[in-house]
């Protein structure tokens, strides 16, 4: 009896060294976990996501490399119905995309692959929160020139479906009444930057952290001015520039500012792994981005490449991606017709 006691007991043992062992030697030891960027290189979803794979590793067991790739087109829905639909749920593919294709699908537009509900979501670098900017030379150097121009002014846009340039942009022509000509196409922002300081464009709507990290000295020198804020509350280093929700005359165009400028915004940007990943890989994934936004190191080379990240986690993106699919049926026509019109 006591032989078999014992025999009992040293095989629960050596199982429990076995399980330890196992826990012991980390998933991601030897391995790559890939960011695919939906946009190019140089503008503000690469930045952030080049600035996240180098510090994201230190805090996942085994240390994994990062490596980024760039997925160009449809303003990033190319990388998004490829996660969908492509990738392997291993938790080695991370995709950063333009959470406004979420709106897309809420009105069924064509192209739209994937179902936002499905996404494992990681978190957010920062909400996509907006201001119009636009070169000195264009004439356009605050809020009254920009109503009283005789002609549409030209701003530079992606693809249908992104939040920013196109949808506050879109947004902001329809509640506001702004003169504006959308000029739609554009790869991403280095482009259309490219395409203001020619002459070719007057001006643009893009995250304003990013652009004081891609426009600073134009900033400074007054040859790049905002002068209009796409956000709830002002910047604090914009105080007295109007903020779009002002100049609301409905509460109908109040709502869709709200829910299609400000409500999208926290959904704008996420880091998403495909469908079916595994509970516990995600769990490891959030909490190795969250730590990521606490590291000294991080936070200082952001400081110097003029970023300022605002962490949203995924949680927060999961219940702003739900809280899209809850708007009015009315709503979601008003949308429809100003977004794909």
């Amino acid at each position: 009896m006591k032989r078999i006691l014992f025999l009992a007991i040293a095989t629960v043992f050596a199982a429990h060294l076995h399980v330890r062992d196992v826990a012991a030697t980390p998933l991601y030891e030897g391995k790559t976990i890939r960011i695919i960027v939906g946009y190019q290189a140089g503008g503000g979803f690469d930045a952030y996501a080049r600035l996240v794979a180098r510090h994201m590793g230190k805090y996942i067991a085994g240390y994994p490399k990062f490596v980024i790739e760039n997925m160009v087109g449809a303003g990033s829905l190319i990388s998004a119905n490829y996660l969908f639909n492509a990738a392997k749920p291993d938790g080695l593919t991370i995709a950063h995309f333009s959470g406004g294709h979420f709106i897309s699908q809420i009105l069924n537009k064509p192209g739209i692959e994937f179902d936002a509900r499905k996404f494992e979501y990681i978190g957010a670098p920062l909400r996509e929160d907006s201001a119009f900017v636009f070169s000195r030379a264009s004439g356009v150097t605050s809020l009254e020139k920009w109503i009283s121009s005789k002609v549409p002014v030209k701003l530079g846009g992606c693809a249908p479906g992104a939040h920013t340039p196109d949808n506050v942009i879109r947004i902001a022509a329809a509640t506001v009444r702004l003169p504006i000509q959308l000029v739609s196409g554009y790869k991403g922002i280095p482009d259309i930057r490219l395409a203001i300081e020619s002459g070719e464009l007057a001006g643009s709507c893009w995250t304003w952290s990013n652009v004081k990290a891609g426009w600073s000295k134009k900033l400074q020198s007054g040859d790049a001015i905002a002068v209009l804020q796409a956000v709830p509350k002002p910047f604090s280093d914009l105080r007295e520039v109007p903020l779009l929700i002002d100049l609301a005359k409905t509460e109908e165009d109040r709502q869709l500012i709200d829910v299609g400028v400000h409500d999208n915004s926290i959904s704008a940007r996420p880091f998403a792994l495909p469908p079916g990943t595994n509970k516990d890989l995600v769990r490891i994934l959030r909490k190795a981005f969250q730590l990521t936004f606490e590291d000294r190191e991080f936070l200082l080379e952001a400081e110097k490449a003029n970023l300022e990240p605002g962490l949203v986690t995924g949680e927060e993106i999961e219940n702003a991606v739900l809280k899209i699919f809850k708007i009015s049926t009315s709503l979601r026509v008003r949308l429809d017709d100003i977004l794909f019109r």
